[in-house]
């Protein structure tokens, strides 16, 4: 019993690094070179800068199966103006969520850098790390500035919601947002204490970015692919296992890889509408060569993840059960939460729809549409609740994924089957499914609305 919990807790030590520049020290270097020769930064934050909507309004931003609706009943009855803005609005809704995701990159960057930064080795990666955040802000803020515009011309700025409209909070709601802070502070208190016991031995391997921002609340991030994995809440319990332990930093890059293989589903395809239009010597649209250029960009990203996440990790001792547990754990979540289901609404979206609904419903009952709500409710149940050709295109986008994934994560040897086998994700693309989820639902929310 006590040999079975010593191999429990005993944490990866630093101490056994490779001497000699191995193959993937040296496919950093290069990738670290290659992606400062070739940043696009400026090119993408000036295209954001210059947008106008207007100018960009009557041509397609990507191949028309990148739209909104696409393959449903309403998508074959909209004009063909209503077929541009659906094009649209899904990039904007995409890049929104890559934003998001992005912003987690920014800050997970941040904490493993710190981790990696303490073995003498890892300079340069370091140095990625710290140029892929910097680029990660030039990149959210055309994504946002882009969707901005682009929400206000179709559907007007009632579309962004008004937080002014919300009521001021009463005395009991002071108390119980007193209370929810106390729980939150009791709660990161007993993940630092389980985090330091299970890995006690690894205090040196203590990421420098948690060591400044010692005393003060973990650091969490919401929305994109954290959003969908799990709860800030959980999410500031990973943070302190990603900055704890070298293999867990190089594991979370792993969860990165989903966002980024999720991402470059639907990228690549705007990469090649882009190389379509060059070559035809056709107009651009500013949004589509955001997408190319972003993609560039996200190539040493990508490669960065893949490095770490199948060669780095194993430069560190086997990994306890502990950390194993740690790690397919964030695995099996993201997969739950990114890769679930099979959306009717959104190709290249592998969530379940219910997710969508009230935006679905806005969208339908806003300038572009002017629904009434039966006739927005009418059209989501024909859209989302029958078969359609959206399903089976998403579905093609779903299993050409579920393919790259196998082929990624069957080289991670600590996997559980259900995370290396990508059961979760593969379980989730039925069409019959979907729709049966769909529908369930569906009746809840007309209940809802029309109540």
């Amino acid at each position: 019993m006590e040999n079975n919990a010593q191999v429990l807790i005993q944490s990866s030590s630093p101490s056994e690094l490779p001497q000699k520049k191995t193959k993937h020290f040296q496919l950093i270097e290069k990738t670290y070179q290659s992606n400062i020769d070739s940043d696009y930064t400026e090119k993408i934050a000036e295209l954001g800068k210059n947008f106008d909507y207007h100018n960009n309004s009557d041509r397609y931003w990507g191949n028309p199966e990148l739209s909104t609706f696409y393959g449903t009943p309403l998508y074959e009855e909209a004009s063909e103006s209503q077929k541009l803005a659906l094009n649209h609005l899904y990039w904007v809704g995409q890049y929104n969520h890559t934003a998001n995701s992005e912003a987690n990159t920014m800050l997970y960057n941040q904490i493993t850098e710190g981790v990696f930064a303490h073995f003498g080795d890892y300079q340069t990666l370091c140095q990625e790390l710290e140029f892929e955040t910097s680029q990660e802000r030039y990149h959210i803020r055309t994504f946002q500035k882009i969707g901005y515009k682009t929400k206000v011309a179709l559907l007007g700025k009632s579309s962004l919601g008004n937080p002014l409209s919300q009521k001021s909070p009463q005395f009991g709601q002071f108390q119980f947002n007193a209370l929810n802070s106390s729980l939150e502070a009791a709660r990161e208190t007993s993940f630092r204490w389980i985090t330091r016991l299970m890995l006690g031995g690894n205090t040196k391997s203590y990421s420098r970015y948690l060591q400044e921002r010692e005393g003060n609340s973990i650091p969490t991030t919401s929305g994109g692919l954290a959003e969908l994995t799990s709860s800030p809440t959980a999410f500031k319990f990973f943070t302190l296992n990603w900055g704890s332990s070298p293999f867990l930093a190089s594991q979370y890059y792993a969860v990165r890889m989903i966002a980024n293989m999720s991402l470059k589903t639907y990228e690549h395809q705007y990469f090649k509408h882009f190389k379509k239009l060059e070559k035809e010597l056709e107009f651009i649209p500013a949004p589509t060569a955001v997408s190319y250029y972003h993609l560039l960009d996200e190539s040493f990203h990508t490669t960065m993840s893949q490095i770490i996440a199948q060669e780095l990790y194993r430069d560190f001792p086997q990994p306890t059960a502990y950390e194993k547990l740690v790690a397919n754990l964030t695995i099996y979540l993201a997969q739950k939460g990114v890769l679930g289901g099979l959306s009717g609404g959104l190709p290249a979206v592998f969530r379940e729809d219910d997710s969508f609904f009230l935006s679905f419903y806005r969208l339908l009952q806003s300038p572009l549409f002017e629904m009434s709500s039966t006739e927005a409710l009418q059209w989501m149940e024909k859209c989302l609740c029958q078969e359609h050709e959206g399903f089976h295109v998403n579905l093609k986008y779903h299993q050409r994924l579920l393919g790259e994934f196998r082929r990624f994560f069957e080289r991670l040897d600590y996997l559980w089957a259900v995370n290396r086998e990508m059961q979760i994700m593969a379980s989730g693309g039925s069409i019959k499914r979907a729709l049966k989820n769909n529908i369930k639902s569906w009746k809840q929310f007309f209940q809802q609305v029309a109540a």
